[in-house]
């Protein structure tokens, strides 16, 4: 048995100063029961907790980790840039040198705006949406999440699903009435809501492959279709690719299924591990934003040197294509690894990756929206979590979350976490 002591006297501590002990909702561990370890350090694909205990990371601060924790190229940039100050408030070089890569990385994106965080992103994508067609409503899908935006949490994955509110008290209902939510892969729905409202349909946001109820795929032409008849109808196709983007590859799942949308959202893997956001897309739409245009977004910490700098090394360091084809080989291993573990258990599991994402649902049927994530089996998942915990693998503390896998992972680490499985899933 793992010690957790000073885990434990540091959560206490915690819920005395912070809203239940945690500054995010999912770290909690409320989905899957008990309290949570508290990291101290990090190192390629580890973590130690404050009691010393070693894990194989296959969280990766929640994807931005591609490179691994704390990666040589990154501390080393970061320092440099803090040497000559954290942060300006003014226009700086790593700026245009971080648009640049964007630009060049995602044929989508002619010019690019950065914020801080994936949430001010989808935020401004909206508002820019709204304010370039002169239109109101916005097509979101169930279990998609975009962040903690008020018109958005409606019927929205990942912490709000988790925590069995997929709403969120304190939205007015006024703020959401502009937003329409439909069932992801559903064709039907969509040209129905087109049909009713297409003349006031601003645009259509999405997470073309969702990952924060777990993780499904796009049926086949669903996402052509969806630019389809955003194209029709003159409205928008938002991709939120904050997950997604530069973590399937450098043009992100819109170049893994050759879709070019309006509008693109960035986030977790650009800003290396710290704080970052971005939205881009078209010149004519992207000079509607202040100061350009009559679209207001602004932040005080915007371009922040320490996040460019981070961001321009990570970018840089994928530029060859090396690091994906690496983790999207170890993503298929872990997979069919998994798949014989739970095969030789007898355990029913959906196995669903894309790259060096997964997730592995404790269910019968594959997974296609948030409906059938929805089957899956939490408690299963809950022993699951736990088993993997104990034998030295932190996977997410919760069904409606994915894994990702580093370019610090290893064959080794891959084996270890295949052993553990195999173990665990006899038990549970």
């Amino acid at each position: 048995m793992r010690s957790s002591a000073e885990s434990q006297s540091l959560f206490e501590k915690a819920q005395q100063w912070i809203p239940g002990g945690v500054n995010s909702p999912v770290r909690a561990f409320h989905a899957v029961g008990g309290n949570p370890f508290f990291a101290v350090r990090v190192s390629g694909a580890t973590v130690w907790d404050a009691d010393g205990n070693e894990y194989i990371d296959y969280v990766g601060t929640w994807g931005p980790a591609i490179l691994g924790h704390a990666p040589r190229v990154v501390v080393e940039a970061v320092k440099k840039a803090a040497e000559h100050g954290t942060s300006f408030g003014i226009p700086n070089p790593l700026e245009v040198r971080m648009a640049e890569l964007v630009v060049n990385a995602v044929p989508s994106v002619e010019k690019v705006r950065m914020c801080n965080s994936g949430t001010e992103a989808t935020m401004s994508a909206i508002r820019l949406a709204r304010g370039f067609t002169k239109r109101n409503k916005i097509i979101k899908f169930e279990g998609c999440y975009h962040g903690h935006v008020d018109s958005l949490l409606v019927k929205a994955g990942s912490g709000a699903l988790t925590l069995g509110q997929p709403d969120s008290a304190g939205v007015p209902p006024e703020f959401t009435s502009q937003t329409i939510v439909l069932p992801f892969n559903d064709v039907e729905t969509v040209r129905g809501a087109f049909a009713e409202h297409g003349r006031d349909i601003a645009g259509i946001i999405l997470e073309p492959v969702p990952a924060n109820a777990g993780l499904y795929l796009p049926r086949d032409g669903y996402l052509e279709f969806l630019r389809e008849i955003t194209a029709e109808h003159e409205s928008l196709l938002i991709f939120d690719e904050v997950m997604t983007g530069f973590r399937l590859g450098l043009a992100g799942a819109q170049g893994r299924f050759g879709i070019a949308p309006d509008l693109s959202c960035f986030g977790k893997v650009i800003g290396g591990g710290l704080p970052v956001g971005a939205f881009g897309g078209r010149s004519e739409i992207m000079d509607c934003l202040a100061p350009a245009g009559p679209v207001y977004q602004a932040g005080t910490l915007s371009g922040n040197p320490l996040a460019m700098a981070a961001g321009v090394a990570v970018l840089e360091a994928l530029e060859d294509g090396s690091v994906y084809k690496k983790i999207d080989a170890l993503g298929q291993e872990l997979s069919d690894g998994l798949a014989k573990a739970a095969m030789a258990a007898g355990v029913a599991v959906q196995l669903q990756r894309i790259g060096s994402m997964s997730c592995c649902y404790f269910a019968d049927a594959p997974v296609y929206n948030m409906t059938d994530a929805m089957q899956s089996d939490r408690n299963r998942f809950g022993k699951y979590f736990h088993g993997m915990l104990e034998e030295g693998v932190y996977i997410a503390p919760s069904q409606f979350e994915a894994g990702f896998i580093s370019a610090a992972h290893d064959e080794g680490a891959i084996e270890e976490t295949v052993a553990a499985a195999t173990k665990v899933m006899k038990t549970i």
